[in-house]
Order: structure tokens, then sequence, then C-alpha cells
């Protein structure tokens, strides 16, 4: 798995519709359902206007999954992981990821979310990463657990009900 910068450009094309070229960028092919307006206003809390007025913070660590495949198959993007931005003045940052349907369940979201924990931890000014997900998503549940991520606490969402909490420390 090879995990890209998500980057302002990038962002600006799949804003845009622009798939072409979002997949010159990466040199690799998007799923059919991904990506889009919609699942970018989902993955980050933020409006979307705020991505264009300050993405290095909005952006900050955010990553792109990108498989390595075998000899003469198209590289493919399976998910992302991002961040709600950069981390608080108290260190703290939220991290959350998605896989593509039909890519889940083949370790992608392990992997992928292990290596960019990793980084951030490593960040000047990071102390704990977060992250949150309802009590019934058993495959994030167990995410979470494979990355040594510590029950937090919850905190009610006006979607999903009530979210669990996840913590890892520096």
């Amino acid at each position: 798995l090879d995990l890209y910068p998500l980057t302002a450009e990038l962002t600006h094309h799949v804003l845009a519709g622009d798939r072409q070229g979002a997949e010159a960028l990466l040199g690799a092919r998007f799923p059919e359902q991904w990506p889009g307006r919609v699942l970018v206003e989902r993955a980050f809390a933020c409006p979307v206007q705020l991505l264009h007025e300050d993405p290095d913070r909005v952006l900050w660590g955010g990553r792109v999954l990108v498989t390595r495949p075998a000899a003469g198959e198209p590289r493919r993007v399976v998910g992302s992981v991002v961040f709600d931005g950069a981390p608080s003045e108290s260190g703290v940052v939220e991290v959350a990821y998605g896989i593509d349907g039909p890519c889940q369940g083949q370790g992608f979201a392990t992997e992928g979310t292990d290596a960019v924990v990793g980084w951030a931890l490593a960040q000047a000014g990071v102390r704990r990463v977060t992250a949150a997900t309802p009590p019934w998503h058993r495959g994030s549940l167990r995410v979470l657990e494979k990355l040594g991520m510590k029950p937090a606490g919850a905190r009610p969402h006006d979607v999903f009900g009530e979210l669990l909490v996840f913590a890892r420390d520096r």
C-alpha cells in the first residue's frame, strides 16, 4: 500500500468532479463511487469553503491509499485517512478513515491508518490521536483495536447517535 498526501490540488479535482485530473495526479484509478463532493464534505468536518481558505490546516496529514498491484494491473485508490485538521493547542488530533466498499476487509484501513497515526504521533505538538466510531461498526472497532487505541469515552452524534471515542498517546 502506498500513501500519498491529500493535497489542495487533488481536492480541487475531486470537488470539481474531475476524475481524469485526480487520477492523473496519483497515477491510479479511483473507484466508481469515489471520490465525490459528498464524500469530501462528509470526510472533513468543516465547510468546503474552508478547504479553499486554509488547505494546509484542513488537509493536515491526510493521505490517499493506493494499491501496489501485480505486474500489468492498474494501481487503484482504495481509500483515505484524514484528520479533523491540524492538532489542537492541547496536542490532540482526530483521525478518520474510509475504504471503498469492495476493498473493505482486506487490511487497508489498518495498514494505512496505522502508518498515518504513527506519523502524526511523531510530529511536534501532537501528544494524542483520537478516533470515533459507532458502537455497532464492528470493522472499525477491530481496526482501532489493532492500532492499539484504547477506549477514551463517548460523545453524541447527530446521525449515528452515540460514538465511542478511542485514543492513542505518544
